[in-house]
């Protein structure tokens, strides 16, 4: 078994940590953290600020495995898709999402997801396990590089979101020390309202992160009452809207210029209805919150179908009528199976089990 530890595993700290157990000073961590997010170098020979010894023994010590591409989809407005396959033969699925001034990363946190919501394809396919922080962070390092070889905004992801396959707080630990790296100006020197941590509702992983590292944090609400939010997101009956709410206020007391952006997928007949809307606006009238509407994008199986552009459009009237910042999110990808909640790799193992909504590789939070 190869006894190596994998870099793309530890952020700032950690990796101090682990030079000073081999004697050397913090300031190490530093020229190589450089190296590795700044120069896209992965060779401990090349890093030749570095002593001829320590190169040895990091050399012995020290690998730098990341996610292989396996495939990649290109959507007719720009928008990428990749397959990647981890070391396990398991598989997930990463997008880039390209505007005028922007470059997205929508990047995965699990394998498959344990939270079966109702919509979404990638809780179709069960759970299988928690990414390792490595595996995280690595998506977004290959994405820079793809961009890099291919000349595209000098290769500069501006944007990291949480949004794609898994539960975030469900794998509080590794996400932590992706997030950190994502914001350490000695790695990808990210601002923190530019890394978006979407949850379904973990209320106790939303208290820790807003003291651990607060984020820019979207709630996939997707109901205005607790029966029908339930039945779409089945982790509502442990965490109620009221709850979920409360959690909410707490979070932006950490920053006081945030706002919570509310995802709501619009479902015909479903949760669109004007009287939808106006309990909506109750329920956020005393947050600092944003709503980003969804046109429900297609998932095989589901029953669902997505409301028309004036049903969306009424619905969004009434909010921003009551000054809640509402949009229309414009559907990127859908293609290639890349838009909102149609994540799920075609090659995911059929071996994979739910192994039960609340599972943590770290056991933290449930």
């Amino acid at each position: 078994m190869d006894s190596k530890v994998n870099f793309f595993d530890y952020d700032r700290t950690s990796l101090e940590k682990f030079l000073l157990s081999l004697g050397e000073p913090s300031f190490r961590s530093r020229q190589i953290l450089q190296w590795v997010y700044h120069r896209g170098v992965v060779d401990i020979s090349e890093m030749t600020n570095l002593s001829l010894d320590l190169r040895y023994r990091l050399n012995d010590l020290v690998s730098f495995e990341l996610p292989v591409i396996v495939e990649e989809k290109r959507s007719i407005d720009g928008t990428r898709k990749w397959l990647m396959k981890l070391s396990d033969g398991k598989n997930i699925e990463m997008v880039l999402i390209p505007a005028d001034n922007r470059m997205t990363l929508c990047v995965s946190s699990q394998v498959g997801c344990a939270l079966k919501c109702a919509f979404c394809a990638t809780g179709q396919q069960g759970f299988s396990r928690n990414l390792t922080s490595s595996e995280i962070i690595g998506q977004v390092w290959l994405a820079e590089r793809m961009l890099k070889d291919t000349n595209q905004q000098a290769g500069k992801i501006t944007n990291v979101v949480m949004m794609g396959m898994g539960e975030p707080l469900l794998n509080y630990s590794a996400v932590l020390t992706a997030i950190k790296t994502m914001v350490d100006d000695l790695s990808f020197g990210l601002s923190r309202r530019r890394v978006t941590l979407s949850t379904a509702g973990i209320v106790p992983g939303i208290d820790r992160l807003a003291e651990d590292c607060p984020v820019s944090l979207a709630i996939s609400l997707h109901a205005s009452d607790d029966a029908l939010r339930s039945r779409l997101v089945p982790l509502n009956k442990k965490y109620s809207i009221s709850m979920l709410l409360d959690a909410c206020r707490r979070y932006v007391r950490y920053d006081s210029r945030g706002a919570v952006t509310f995802e709501y997928i619009m479902l015909n007949g479903v949760n669109d209805s004007p009287s939808q809307a106006h309990q909506l606006r109750a329920l956020l009238a005393d947050l600092p919150a944003k709503v980003n509407l969804i046109p429900y994008n297609n998932v095989a199986d589901t029953g669902f179908k997505s409301s028309s552009v004036e049903t969306i459009e009424k619905f969004r009237t009434i909010l921003n009528g009551a000054g809640i910042m509402t949009v229309t999110r414009k559907t990127r990808g859908s293609d290639i199976d890349a838009a909102c909640g149609q994540l799920a790799s075609k090659a995911f193992n059929q071996d994979s089990h739910f192994e039960g909504a609340g599972t943590s590789g770290d056991g933290a939070i449930q």
